[in-house]
């Protein structure tokens, strides 16, 4: 499989203030993205958000922990990387951006290196299968959320 990395969107028919409160809440990330079974705060910023955080991700071909650290740009980007974890790398993005009229664009970036040892085994219809639940899927998740808070 080598580095899964891709990138998808959404329009939101909330404000972006509605829907970067939902992004940036990342402790509560667990409820409303499928295949994150948990996410830990470890340390929290001045403003109350985790910067770091231990994370459970069941990707259907194993479970997969990760220390994560966030950085906050309020209120259009939130971006993370592995600090440690069972990946060899992972980095990724929330990007939103205010269409005006109460609609926001959100666009979930993720870059996955699951090293040689596993990556022999994610390949074809599995790693199409991960690609849907891991990168696809979190702009719809987000959408369904935002648009029930707004």
């Amino acid at each position: 499989m080598g580095t899964m990395s891709g990138s998808a969107s959404t329009e939101i028919d909330a404000p972006i203030d509605v829907v970067w409160a939902i992004v940036q809440d990342v402790a509560s990330a667990s409820d409303w993205q499928r295949g994150i079974d948990s996410m830990e705060a470890l340390e929290h910023d001045a403003d109350g958000r985790a910067t770091r955080c231990e994370t459970v991700t069941d990707a259907k071909v194993k479970v997969f922990k990760a220390r994560v650290s966030f950085t906050y740009e309020p209120s259009t980007r939130l971006s993370w990387v592995q600090e440690q974890g069972d990946l060899k790398a992972m980095a990724g993005s929330w990007q939103l951006e205010d269409l005006g009229g109460g609609r926001t664009r959100a666009t979930y970036s993720l870059q996955a290196d699951p090293g040689a040892l596993l990556g022999r085994f994610i390949k074809g219809a599995l790693e199409e299968k991960m690609r849907a639940v891991l990168i696809e899927g979190r702009p719809p998740e987000l959408k369904a959320r935002a648009e029930r808070a707004a």
